[in-house]
């Protein structure tokens, strides 16, 4: 069984919290505890929000009952099982690294004591675990990238990075899924689109998948 603690948030929010790590054991048990509630589709309930190693619970104080949603929720967190890592998808995306695709590159080359090539071999090698989904629609927080690469974020973000864009925050790797400020290491971009609202599944992450970079 795993170590939790349930904390309230206020009168409308609930967070079960697990081991602060970046751990793929720890993420896996967050993911299930999440679809397990939404499963139940709990009269009051109106997000359930998984993360790296919590799972934050929105609800209606008029419509639910906090006590009672607090004690279920810790019946699941110790009982939801994981799925099978055999059970999770893995998705490939293409990536133009460097040049006005990414602008970092060099940086994070220089920071790693390597060439560019040699990044972007280290950052193609790792199948990456989609860890959480934040920040903006779409975007998906993935990793871990290898340690020679994992570069800190910008000091100053940047007023404006393209969608599509690929970038490296110390043990992290994601893709902007719009154009935005952001203060990630900009080593590549892609042409596929991570968030379409018109699409069924609007998202083309979810927690739980693995992503691949390959070369385009």
């Amino acid at each position: 069984m795993s170590v939790f603690r349930i904390l309230t948030v206020g009168d409308s929010c609930i967070s079960v919290q697990f081991a602060s790590a970046i751990d793929p054991v720890v993420n896996a048990r967050c993911i299930a505890l999440a679809a397990s509630l939404e499963s139940l589709a709990l009269r009051g309930v109106l997000d359930v929000v998984p993360t790296y190693n919590a799972v934050t619970v929105h609800f209606d104080p008029l419509a639910a009952d906090g006590e009672a949603l607090s004690t279920e929720l810790g019946r699941l967190a110790g009982t939801a099982l994981p799925a099978s890592a055999a059970d999770s998808r893995t998705i490939e995306i293409p990536v133009s690294y460097g040049g006005a695709s990414g602008p970092d590159l060099g940086a994070v080359a220089e920071f790693a004591d390597c060439s560019e090539a040699d990044v972007v071999k280290l950052h193609m090698q790792v199948r990456y675990r989609v860890y959480m989904l934040g920040f903006l629609p779409g975007f998906a927080y993935m990793g871990t990238v290898d340690r020679r690469i994992a570069m800190p974020r910008l000091d100053t973000p940047r007023m404006r990075v393209s969608a599509g864009s690929v970038g490296i925050a110390g043990e992290q790797t994601g893709i902007y899924p719009c154009d935005t400020p952001g203060g990630w290491r900009i080593i590549g971009r892609t042409s596929a689109k991570l968030f379409d609202a018109t699409r069924a599944q609007p998202s083309l992450l979810r927690a739980g998948d693995y992503v691949t970079f390959v070369s385009a």
